[in-house]
Parts: C-alpha cells; structure tokens; sequence
C-alpha cells in the first residue's frame, strides 16, 4: 500500500463528496503528486471532472488542520480574483472522513520549472518563453496586490498592525528555538546576523500599505503553462497571511537564480539563458503598482535575514540527524550567501 492510500481512504472520500454533491460514481486513476513532505496532494477522477485533494500529512495532522483550512479559505478569496491559482472545489474540516482537514481544488495543467530535469520544450527551446516567465510572477504579484482582502472576507486573516515591528525578534526566536540541536556549531555560524538585525530594527518603516501575502514566492512555488511563459498556478500557500506584499517581490528578488540557474536554497533552473534579470522584475514591479518601493532595500535585507535563518534552522536538524545532510549542508551555504548579501545590501545601498 502506497504512502497515500493510508491517508485518503477513496470510499470514505466518495461518501463525502456524495453529500456535497460533487459528481457521482466511483472515484478513478488516483495519483499521488509530488507536494514536499507537508501535505499530501493526490490528484483523481470522479465523473466529468478532475480534482486535486490536499491533506496533512500524518506527523501534521494536528497543525495542518488549522493550515488547511487557511489555505482553503484563501483560495475562496480568490476566486474571480486575476491571480492564476487552483480553484477551490469544497474543504471538509469534519476529521471523521479521512482522519484530518482536507480540500478538494481544481486540477491545474503545468510545470514547475525548477528540478534536475530541466525545463521542458518549448521553454527549453525558447529565450523569449523564459523571458516572459520571469514577467508572469511579478505580474501575479501585481494582480495579488490589487485585491482588497477587506472585500473578500479576509479582515481577519492576519495582523498588519505591527507587522514589520515583529519580525527580527519573531525569526531571532526561530533561529534560537534550535540552539541545543547536536552538532549544529550555533548561530555564531551566521557572521553579521546580529549587525542585520540592529539594522533592520532602525530602518524599519513606519507606514505600508496592507494586502494578501503569500509568504513564499518563489520559482518552486509556482506551474507555468505548458504552452506558453504564463502562469498557471501559484502554489503553496500555506505561510499566506495579511501582511506587506512589497515582502513578496523582496522574497522572489533574494531566491531569484544567478547567471548560471542557481538560487537560494535548493531552487534551480536550466537552462537559465533568457529569464529577466531581478533588477527588471522590480521595475516590472514598480511601473505597475502604486505601492512606494522606496524603502525597498529594507524589504530584501528582511528577505535575505529571514530565509538565511528558516535555512540554518534546516541545517541545524540536519546537524541532529532530522534531515539530509546533504540539503542540509547545502542550505547553510545558501544561508551565509544571504546574510552576506544583505550586508552588502546595508554598506552599499
């Protein structure tokens, strides 16, 4: 029996969407997708129409109830929305039919472009299709900024009041909530953490303009088209809160690839030749959003601090023997590029 099948028991399953009234029979061609180790995505057929579940997986359950259930209530919002996403089908939060939270989304046609496999034709072929993949995020940046989470019932969906104020010492507790892990050499491994952090505290600014944060945009976060450099889908939105979207492009800035196809972490892209440079997805950016990108610096110094801290907490549980070496190791050498980057970004603004 197959990791899944454990998880999503299809009979029960049938029963429910039976009571939703979601097509009728049995439900066919099940297939596990690859979706990290956090949730399980299994993509079926019931009927005329496909559908995509996502659950938590079984070690989450209990923390993905209320994590599911966000991201459920997320897509709902965005629906009629011109932010390419998946759909939302029915969310079930009763734990008695597969044991968890879960909720059924449309299925999404596309590609992720990162992996070892390499980007498929055409946009292995095509300069100018890599070229517009670049442009397509910010675009969906663009059309997430423009929707006014108020309307859509999302007043309460997170806490702008203090956003900014509570960052350093939110990730400092991160970093801090793994100082006993055995072999982890400590944050003294991060040179200039502590110099980011005074910074950032100084700088901070004092006025922004709220809106839907997806929380981790990225190029391992989004499915293009299979025709075309468009989106699909932006995927994952499970760190979605209402926060500072400037903190979104600042996000796809400091994980956007090198010359060679390289980001942050294990984000990698090829053949890489053609994509937009960062500087032209902000200024994609800035010709298309009212927001002010003058304090734009401040925002990818808190990006490069933020991810350089959520990588050495990998490496940290890699060092205890809670994760793969060897992401782990890789991560930490992401992470002292991006603590190094954003104190470059502080002398030489």
């Amino acid at each position: 029996m197959s990791d899944w099948q454990g998880l999503v028991d299809l009979e029960r399953l049938a029963q429910w969407m039976d009571s939703q009234g979601l097509e009728s029979g049995p439900i066919e061609a099940p297939q596990q997708l690859i979706g990290g180790t956090q949730n399980v995505l299994v993509r079926a057929r019931r009927g005329t129409r496909e559908f995509v579940l996502r659950r938590p997986s079984l070690a989450l359950r209990e923390v993905g109830r209320r994590t599911i259930m966000r991201e459920a209530r997320l897509l709902k919002a965005l629906a009629g929305s011109g932010v390419p996403h998946a759909g939302l089908i029915a969310a079930c939060d009763d734990e008695s039919v597969l044991g968890a939270s879960f909720y059924l989304m449309e299925s999404v046609q596309g590609f992720n472009p990162t992996g070892d496999a390499g980007l498929p034709a055409p946009h292995a072929l095509r300069p100018d299709l890599r070229r517009r993949m670049g442009l397509a995020m910010v675009d969906a940046l663009l059309r997430l900024g423009e929707v006014d989470y108020r309307a859509v019932g999302l007043a309460d969906f997170g806490r702008p009041e203090g956003f900014h104020q509570r960052q350093v010492a939110r990730w400092l507790a991160q970093l801090d909530s793994v100082r006993g892990y055995p072999g982890w050499p400590g944050a003294d491994g991060l040179p200039g953490l502590k110099r980011l952090a005074d910074w950032l505290e100084a700088n901070c600014p004092q006025q922004f303009q709220p809106g839907i944060q997806h929380g981790d945009f990225h190029l391992s976060n989004v499915m293009f088209r299979p025709d075309s450099g468009d989106l699909a889908a932006v995927v994952d939105w499970e760190l979605a809160t209402i926060g500072d979207p400037l903190l979104d492009l600042a996000w796809l800035v400091v994980t956007w690839p090198d010359d060679d196809g390289r980001g942050a972490g294990t984000i990698e892209v090829h053949p890489w030749e053609g994509f937009c440079s960062s500087k032209e997805l902000v200024a994609r950016y800035q010709a298309g959003s009212p927001r002010s990108l003058a304090d734009f610096t401040w925002y990818l110094v808190l990006a490069g601090f933020k991810l350089g801290i959520f990588l050495e907490v990998s490496y940290a549980r890699a060092c205890a023997g809670k994760a793969s070496m060897a992401t782990g190791e890789r991560h930490h050498a992401s992470a002292l590029r991006l603590i190094a980057q954003a104190l470059q970004r502080i002398d030489y603004p």
